[in-house]
């Protein structure tokens, strides 16, 4: 641990990423406090706190939404955008090919649409919240050129945050959107430990235990699972060029257990959100009330965790290509004939880990739901639930894979 920390700040462009990273978040939560005009926070705060939702709400956005800042969508419009176009690859032959078939210049396109489409997004979402909020009696007096200037002020937040996280993805280390979603879950963990303390209750010390027990439980789970690999075994024919000759090795392609990392997290979550988010817009009871059962709740987002692990993987990941790029460079899986038989081969294993690692994933996603049901011990709900859990472990573990990877490139290079 201390001679890896010791690497990193050795090494003088590692170090300036990380610090790179860490200035982000700096003003990141400099404009999560950053508050528009006309707005009486104590009374906000007050009726975030109250409300189960918006309190889940403000957590993905680092406690900004309480604060009525510039920010206080987060990237919850870029996110929409991107799940929507992602889910019309699987509608639009054409969109579907410039996201597959035509490399990385059709991937940056790709996401182009995705940033442009996020104002348009983050203005709809920045006026119904400012309605909603002022239909509750917390911002009072806002007019027309007020409104407008709050709507101009939140979007133009947004699309700078978006920004910050495509620099974090360019010019730092990690993805920029699940680093700056996990910073504003972190942010709150200081004010969730000292609530913990306040409200401690000495006649519930066993159930204290145990729920730390299983969240430590979980925890090790969410790692087993975004560490689990299947190695198909892959080797190269013999070729022969001049008095040189190349291949005849053997490697290994590494299929995860969860390809598609914290992403089916924040979809389901993005989605679960949705009907809460228009009943209490519209005034809907029915619709606001839909998910307040544990239940039902924690059967959609199992349900929406497991299939968005499907549909995230067949966007993200074609057993035609590999299975191309495999013949091209003299590869073959051996037993299997190259071309569409190794593709059905390595689709039919892709299935077979995919059906155990969303079900596991999904499982660990609501089991902080079951255990505070069981303990009754809410205190840390927030601070250590599932989706906070599995963001927080997630992005963990991919960061530190790809400092490790840096690392061994120096290596690799003195």
């Amino acid at each position: 641990m201390f001679n890896k920390v010791a690497q990193i700040l050795k090494t003088k462009e590692l170090r300036r990423k990380i610090l790179f990273v860490l200035a982000m978040f700096a003003v990141f939560r400099l404009m999560a406090n950053i508050p528009i005009p006309g707005i009486d926070i104590t009374s906000i705060q007050q009726f975030f706190a109250m409300n189960e939702f918006f309190g889940m709400l403000n957590l993905f956005t680092g406690g900004a939404l309480d604060k009525v800042s510039i920010v206080m969508l987060g990237l919850g419009p870029y996110i929409t955008a991107t799940i929507i176009f992602q889910l019309l690859t699987m509608i639009i032959p054409k969109l579907e090919k410039l996201y597959k078939e035509e490399g990385e210049q059709g991937r940056q396109k790709f996401n182009q649409y995705a940033r442009l489409a996020t104002p348009i997004f983050a203005a709809l979402q920045s006026y119904a919240m400012i309605m909603f909020l002022s239909g509750q009696g917390l911002i009072v007096g806002m007019s027309i050129f007020g409104l407008i200037t709050s709507i101009i002020a939140i979007t133009a937040g947004t699309v700078v945050l978006m920004w910050i996280g495509e620099l974090i993805s360019e010019k730092g280390i990690g993805n920029g959107v699940s680093l700056l979603i996990f910073a504003g879950i972190v942010a709150d963990v200081p004010s969730n430990i000292k609530q913990a303390i306040y409200t401690y209750d000495p006649s519930q010390l066993i159930s204290y235990i145990s729920f730390i027990v299983v969240s430590i439980l979980i925890i090790a789970a969410v790692i087993m699972v975004n560490e689990g690999r299947r190695n198909i075994p892959v080797s190269y024919a013999k070729r022969i060029r001049g008095n040189k000759m190349y291949g005849g090795v053997s490697t290994y392609l590494p299929m995860s257990l969860n390809p598609s990392g914290v992403i089916p997290i924040i979809f389901a979550i993005s989605l679960l959100m949705l009907p809460n988010m228009i009943g209490t817009f519209l005034h809907i009871d029915f619709l606001s009330n839909l998910l307040s059962n544990n239940w039902i709740y924690g059967g959609l987002y199992f349900v929406l965790v497991f299939l968005f692990t499907f549909v995230y993987t067949a966007v993200t990941f074609d057993p035609k290509n590999v299975s191309s790029n495999l013949q091209k460079m003299g590869g073959f899986i051996p037993g299997v004939r190259p071309g569409q038989p190794t593709e059905d081969f390595i689709k039919t294993i892709l299935n077979r880990l995919l059906i155990i690692g969303a079900s596991f994933l999904g499982a660990v996603a609501i089991m902080p739901l079951i255990v505070e049901s069981v303990t009754g011990v809410q205190q840390f709900s927030f601070m250590i639930g599932g989706t906070s859990l599995l963001i927080i472990v997630s992005v963990i573990l991919e960061t530190s894979r790809q400092i490790d990877a840096q690392l061994e490139m120096r290596e690799y290079n003195d």
